[in-house]
């Protein structure tokens, strides 16, 4: 990552505007789809994974998303994460406002601008108006021409289970079939009683429905295909 210079920053609140405008273009565009995601699961030895897991997620506009486990090898802990984390997915696609990087939930402070894989970047950093393990304490990359969000790195407001603490999240977007959506993560802790674990996850492959979010064909092909994340 580098930096660019001889750029005028807008303010804060200029920026806040255009990625909310950006995220409700986005909103228009979500069709129904289904994606396999991998999930490794590493422990002090990051060059082999001590679980892999494959995941089915199917997500219906604008707020139903499910999941099954595909495949589990290794450890059992490697699942039970899994489920975990896509159960917090589910959970948090009904009720986005709670979550959104929105002045309700954040404020927001500029730090830098920055090249991120080729494109300049925004860089802000976040700050939760509350104490919530659905909130992060960190940093958004936020492309400076399209205002969609890049990157998101940092430390949940609050321990989100008893299990986990020191946690740090990375997350990383991008287009899928004209769609904005998260396609990577990064998530490592110090796991009770066994040390500190990295959880990575990749988005495989996607099918997504030709069919406008709002059509009962859509939803209904895609429901009966349920045997899924954003």
């Amino acid at each position: 990552m580098q930096a660019q210079s001889g750029s005028t920053v807008p303010a804060v609140e200029t920026i806040l505007t255009r990625m909310a405008q950006a995220r409700a273009d986005n909103r228009t565009h979500l069709r129904p789809y289904s994606v396999i995601r991998d999930y490794k699961l590493f422990g002090k030895e990051t060059h082999t994974s001590k679980a892999e897991v494959i995941a089915n997620v199917t997500f219906v506009p604008p707020d139903l998303k499910h999941y099954a486990i595909r495949e589990a090898k290794g450890t059992a802990l490697g699942e039970t994460i899994v489920r975990q984390m896509l159960e917090h997915e589910t959970t948090i696609v009904k009720d986005y406002s709670s979550t959104d990087l929105s002045p309700a939930n954040y404020d927001f402070r500029f730090v830098r601008e920055e090249a991120l894989s080729g494109q300049h970047c925004y860089v802000l950093e976040m700050l939760p108006r509350r104490k919530d393990k659905t909130l992060l304490h960190g940093q958004i990359w936020v492309d400076s021409t399209t205002y969609r969000l890049r990157r998101t790195e940092g430390e949940p407001g609050r321990a989100p289970s008893w299990w986990f603490r020191d946690a740090r999240i990375v997350l990383v977007y991008g287009d899928v079939g004209g769609m904005w959506l998260q396609t990577a993560s990064e998530s490592t802790a110090n796991v009770r009683f066994v040390g500190q674990h990295t959880m990575v996850s990749q988005d495989v492959e996607y099918k997504i429905s030709e069919l406008a979010a709002g059509s009962g064909t859509g939803v209904s092909v895609l429901a009966a295909g349920l045997a899924w994340s954003r």
